[in-house]
């Protein structure tokens, strides 16, 4: 047998020992022949598909030491086991197999190979199991480096990659593994530089046997505490650094180890770990006296220039507790404490600075006087007094914009032929665009009127790419989840029941056989359903119709009057499907150009009676809209809460569909939820807060805020139910939503029909229910002030605040000191001087909390 086919069967089907008997009994050519070989078989055998590869994976380790045997140069060996598809191998047990196929090369040879194999290495990323799965040929290349005695080439992986190993062997042996490792010395000045790599792993306590070998002198304690502040210079990342700090407390440095100087260096940038221990260790220099004057000063101005609050607060504690002549020369670190929004904190340095004004040499009193003029009245004169004269920053005119509502993008123009039908199908159907689902089902009714052959021509490649050839109706009845309630798939049925309507009636009679589930969908959307249904019924039935009545003429989703009555016309008579028309009288506008009642009435058919009738009435009646906060049903291992809920009740004398889109009761057992409801606001366009009784009833916290943004463009009541929607869009976890909600608020204000009372109330009682997250919802006031809507925002928070505000012995809700700023700003810009009751007895209560200091801003603005 050939021997290279020999050598590659052997990898294929025999063992470990096997194969090195066979290959230590081969000449040099034989081996040059078998290396050749390896590189071509193993490509070939990766072609095979998932099997081959994973027979390939199995077989790695055979492959290794194939290649590890046979290659003649370091480079190619390295580049060999390098390969991805032969790394997934057992590390300890592969290196101790190649270190013994490798122990006849030269010494030189295994030296050069144990440095290609450290440059090659990768760190890992992720979690300390996902980085040791990658640690590659780390194990080989540790053994050959302590073997040969090669100097390891720089590498943050190597590194990283003993920390790792050096963590398993603690665990596996439950104690410690540095002691006798040939690494050691290689190692331990490299920890300190390499970057992400720390001194402990999960599971490992490599710093705690770092501390027990310096007290035997193995390793030089000073060599770990300036690694330690080596590293703590060069900049170590909030990951590493609590390494590095356990380090440096376990080895307990003395005050005289300390170095003063770098730890006062480190405090601009470091993360907060080493930032503690930076301050205590200052803390403790200068109770030994290490800690001079000038050391001091500019420690403590480092802390209060850092951005963190509770940085700036040790500052000024620190500056009180130091004696007057050392806390004077530091004096002027007080000032940037002067600009924080945290009024306890902002009286406190003041109060410092008072204190120290004897001590406090003319640079540093220059310093206090700038940054007092920027703040508060009473606090600037308590200031003057200690310092003299201390200018008042004049503020500048707030310049507050107009109001604009950002209008909805246009129509597209309708689809005039089949080529263009055909490219649209073929564009993705998600996510939902109601806007372009409404003109491809329109293109699809109306050129299939006019040509129906012409149609299921143009969409055979269509056809062909999305519907499974031979058809099965069980993949579509069973194997995708939601394929006849989504609408793009309702609206690919339409297209398929023109090209095909066998396969159309077939998957038809199996989604409406027996077992199948019904959609749970709310009854917004089962209306719109219904109507692609009755569409695709149409198709199958093999039947046309001229025009589709409800095909929006507005971005808001309305139907113009006068282009209704032309598309019942175009029916001559016949009967309109009846959801159609039912959707084109529920977008029609709330005001009604009389021409077109007159034309209305004379339609021929029943539905245009009824549709002149309707006009006459100017257009649908409104359901009743009712709101409440009450108990919500709920299975009972749920707590019972307090929610906010609205209700719908269909006026008399609608059609049945009507009055099942109109009724609305909240559920026992869970709210409802739905993915579509960026179809609602269409559907209802002329009752927007009929919409919102339903997107209220789902679940608020997931509500997709587009429908509430889209709302704000209807027409209709807007009260109680609008005004929850938007409450809940301004407290939705992502910040694109919330944008959302604030568009919605600012388009309603714009055009003057914002329910700000209504919002106000909504707000106070869902907060209340810890329905919506507060503190999201202030930054969203914060914006809708700034952008022109004060007046509204006042408005609402003067309903909001009697609601929140917290009652004698009643414990504060977070944020609501933050709110109370928001709501001085929008009063100062509003000039507002209303009574809110609560808010002077809560303005009169002792302390200087943030809650506190805005009551009384606020009490002040209202009675100015």
């Amino acid at each position: 047998m050939n021997t290279a086919r020999e050598a590659l069967d052997r990898i294929e089907t025999s063992s470990v020992a096997s194969l090195v008997a066979f290959l230590e009994g081969l000449g040099d050519d034989d081996r040059r022949l078998i290396a050749w070989c390896l590189p071509a078989h193993l490509s070939e055998r990766r072609r095979g598909g998932w099997e081959a590869e994973q027979r390939v994976r199995e077989r790695a380790h055979l492959y290794r030491v194939a290649g590890a045997a046979c290659m003649a140069g370091a480079a190619q060996v390295a580049s060999w086991l390098d390969r991805r598809e032969l790394r997934q191998v057992e590390a300890e047990a592969d290196a101790a197999r190649l270190m013994s196929v490798l122990a006849d090369r030269p010494l030189e040879w295994r030296r050069d190979l144990a440095v290609r194999l450290v440059r090659r290495l990768r760190p890992g990323t992720g979690p300390m199991w996902r980085r040791g799965q990658a640690l590659g040929n780390w194990d080989l290349a540790a053994a050959l480096v302590i073997d040969t005695g090669a100097e390891p080439p720089e590498n943050d992986a190597f590194v990283s990659g003993w920390v790792l190993r050096t963590a398993d062997r603690q665990q596996k042996h439950g104690g410690a593994a540095l002691a006798d490792d040939g690494l050691l010395d290689h190692m331990l000045p490299r920890l300190f530089q390499a970057q992400g790599v720390g001194v402990h792993a999960d599971g490992g306590t490599l710093a705690g046997e770092l501390v027990a070998l310096s007290r035997t002198g193995r390793v030089p304690r000073r060599a770990l505490l300036d690694g330690c502040m080596s590293r703590f210079l060069t900049g170590v990342d909030a990951a590493d650094a609590g390494s590095f700090v356990t380090l440096w407390r376990e080895l307990q440095p003395e005050a005289a180890e300390i170095p003063v100087a770098d730890f006062v260096r480190v405090l601009p940038s470091a993360p907060s770990l080493l930032l503690q221990l930076a301050v205590e260790e200052l803390h403790r220099a200068e109770s030994a006296g290490m800690l001079d004057a000038d050391l001091f000063a500019e420690a403590v101005h480092t802390l209060a220039y850092r951005p963190e609050k509770k940085n700036m607060a040790a500052a000024v504690k620190w500056i009180a507790a130091a004696p007057p002549a050392r806390g004077g020369a530091a004096a002027a670190a007080l000032a940037p404490v002067f600009d924080v929004d945290t009024p306890g904190l902002r009286e406190r340095a003041v109060r410092v600075a008072v204190k120290l004004a004897p001590h406090t040499s003319e640079p540093g009193r220059e310093a206090i006087r700038e940054a007092g003029a920027r703040l508060p009245a009473d606090l600037r004169r308590r200031l003057a007094a200690a310092y003299g004269a201390v200018d008042e920053v004049p503020s500048e005119p707030v310049v507050v914009p107009a109001l604009t509502a950002t209008p909805l993008p246009a129509l597209a123009p309708p689809i005039a032929s089949v080529p263009e039908l055909a490219a649209e199908l073929d564009e993705p159907l998600w996510p939902q665009d109601p806007a372009r689902f409404e003109r491809m089902l329109a293109a699809l009714v109306e050129l299939s009127h006019r040509d129906r052959d012409a149609v299921v021509a143009g969409l055979q490649s269509w056809w062909r790419t999305n519907w499974r050839h031979p058809f099965d109706v069980s993949i579509y009845a069973y194997g995708i989840s939601g394929f006849d309630e989504e609408i793009g798939f309702l609206l690919s049925r339409c297209a398929l029941a023109i090209v095909s309507p066998a396969d159309s009636r077939a998957l038809t009679k199996e989604l409406n056989g027996n077992g199948r589930r019904p959609g749970h969908e709310p009854a917004p959307q089962r209306f719109v359903q219904k109507r692609f249904r009755e569409v695709v019924s149409l198709f199958e039935q093999g039947e046309t119709i001229p025009v589709l009545l409800a095909t929006p003429t507005s971005p808001t989703g309305h139907v113009d009057a006068a282009t209704l009555v032309t598309r019942m016309e175009r029916l001559d008579g016949a009967e309109p499907l009846e959801y159609d028309f039912l959707q084109a009288l529920l977008r029609l506008p709330r005001r009604i150009d009389p021409e077109a009642v007159v034309r209305a009435e004379r339609l021929p058919s029943q539905a245009g009676r009824r549709l002149a009738a309707r006009l006459r009435d100017g257009g649908l009646p409104d359901p009743v809209v009712t709101w409440e906060v009450g108990a919500f049903g709920r299975p009972s291992y749920f707590q019972a809460l307090q929610e906010a809920h609205a209700r719908l009740a269909p006026p008399e004398g609608v059609p049945e569909p009507l009055a099942e889109l109109w009724t609305l009761e909240p559920r026992s057992g869970g709210r409802g939820f739905s993915r579509n409801t960026v179809w609602w606001p269409s559907v209802m366009p002329s009752h927007r807060e009929a919409v919102a009784a339903h997107l209220l009833e789902g679940a608020p916290g997931f509500m997709d805020v587009v429908a509430v943004a889209a709302l704000a463009h209807n027409d209709g009541p807007v009260g109680l139910a609008t005004a929850s929607t938007i409450v809940a869009g301004m407290s939705h976890p992502e910040p694109a939503q919330r944008a959302l909600a604030a568009d919605a608020f600012l388009t309603l204000a714009a055009h003057g029909e914002l329910p700000a009372a209504d919002l106000g109330r909504a707000l106070g009682h869902m907060v209340r229910c810890e329905q919506v997250k507060l503190n999201l919802i202030i930054g969203v006031l914060g914006e809708l002030t700034a952008r022109g809507a004060h007046a509204e925002v006042w408005t609402a928070l003067a309903q909001a605040l009697p609601l929140l505000l917290p009652g004698p012995g009643e414990k504060a809700r977070a944020g609501l000191g933050n709110l109370l700023a928001v709501a001085t700003q929008a009063a100062e810009l509003t000039r507002a001087q209303d009574d809110v009751p609560g808010l002077a007895d809560l303005a009169a209560r002792k302390g200087s909390s943030l809650l506190i200091h805005e009551a009384r801003r606020l009490q002040e603005t209202l009675s100015a």
